[in-house]
């Protein structure tokens, strides 16, 4: 289980960036929400143990516990999706209340799963173009990623979506299958929208169809759009320098409540506002630096499932930041993701902590030392 690691393979520079960027969520969240810092902070702690500890553990014999790995993962989601601890919050049930310990499984979900399929991979790497191989990939993520979706959790997942392609892309998908269920799938994401738009659709929660339309015809869903035009007013209103954490500033979009619960998935408008470009940047900066040595430690992964960890968590951070970014700025519609590291929520820090800490095991096992032994 612990191996007699080196030094100087220890990624301290990642730690560094995964630090300080959850440091400047902190203060961005306690500008925008003061009740809910200390518990961000007690889960900045807790998530820096949880990763030292993952850090100093072999990944290979965690995945010798693939499927405890993924029938945990079924548990947990079962408990939601069967009615038995599942906590209501925001119109939707996807949090487990136990004794007064809330936490979302979906969050922990990513992790869980990107575990699982670097071993799944990793051991039918040879089969990864054949039929069976596929079609038992599809069945194992189906039933996890429907049992999300029904919470109603269509953002997070259509993010294990993701994560679950991007590893079935670099375990070696070819090209020639890529591009053949483009060619299904291209025609059937227009049909699929072309439904959704039609009215009395029962495709989609009406909350979901809403936030579309919003997108679309934003004079007509004034109600919907409101959110974001507020958080591109607040990105835009902080200038260069922005007006400073914590301020008095009476025309403030964050002081004057025009963003509901700004602590969560719009912390970025409120880092905009008040951190201005400068601030914003360099949140932006560090997260393609984390999921760039994500990239970086993959590629020298001494096997197939240590690639794929990082290849997972990279795009796991990649696509919601992407996603999350494109949501604030009006470029896409409203989907809830949280910006990794910097919204409040303790699940999905400690849960992004725990993959920063799968990072580093295989950034501790380089290739080159294979033959050597270690």
């Amino acid at each position: 289980m612990l191996k007699q690691y080196h030094i100087k393979n220890y990624r301290f520079h990642l730690i560094i960036y995964v630090s300080i960027l959850t440091m400047i969520g902190i203060s961005v969240i306690g500008s925008a929400q003061k009740a809910v810092q200390s518990r961000q902070i007690i889960g900045f702690l807790l998530g820096l143990f949880c990763m030292v500890v993952v850090s100093l553990i072999d990944y290979s014999f965690l995945l010798r516990f693939h499927w405890l790995i993924y029938l945990f993962n079924f548990g947990m989601l079962g408990l939601i999706t069967f009615h038995i601890l599942g906590d209501q919050g925001g119109g939707a049930v996807r949090w487990i209340d136990f004794y007064g310990f809330r936490f979302q499984p979906s969050e922990l979900s990513k992790t869980l799963l990107i575990l699982f399929f670097a071993w799944f991979f990793g051991k039918y790497q040879e089969k990864i173009n054949t039929l069976p191989v596929i079609i038992a990939s599809g069945v194992l993520i189906f039933i996890p990623w429907f049992m999300i979706e029904e919470q109603p959790d269509l953002s997070t997942s259509i993010v294990v979506a993701i994560i679950f392609l991007s590893l079935l892309f670099l375990a070696g998908l070819s090209y020639k299958i890529i591009m053949g269920v483009l060619a299904v799938v291209l025609p059937a994401a227009a049909l699929f929208i072309y439904l959704i738009l039609q009215p009395g659709q029962k495709i989609l929660e009406d909350y979901q169809m809403r936030r579309i339309m919003a997108f679309l015809q934003p004079e007509k869903y004034a109600t919907d759009v409101y959110q974001q035009e507020n958080s591109i007013m607040a990105i835009g209103s902080g200038q260069l320098m922005g007006k400073g954490l914590n301020n008095n500033d009476v025309f403030s979009v964050k002081n004057g409540n025009f963003i509901p619960e700004p602590q969560t998935d719009f912390i970025f408008a409120v880092a905009g506002e008040e951190l201005g470009f400068v601030g914003s940047a360099a949140i932006l900066v560090l997260l393609l630096l984390i999921a760039i040595e994500c990239i970086l430690i993959g590629r020298k992964a001494k096997d197939l499932s240590g690639k794929l960890i990082c290849g997972g968590v990279a795009s796991w951070i990649g696509f919601q930041t992407f996603v999350n970014i494109c949501v604030v700025t009006g470029m896409m519609p409203n989907t809830g993701l949280p910006l990794p590291f910097v919204s409040y929520g303790l699940t999905s820090l400690v849960s992004l902590f725990i993959g920063i800490g799968l990072v580093l095991n295989v950034g501790l096992q380089p290739l080159k030392y294979r033959s050597e032994g270690y």
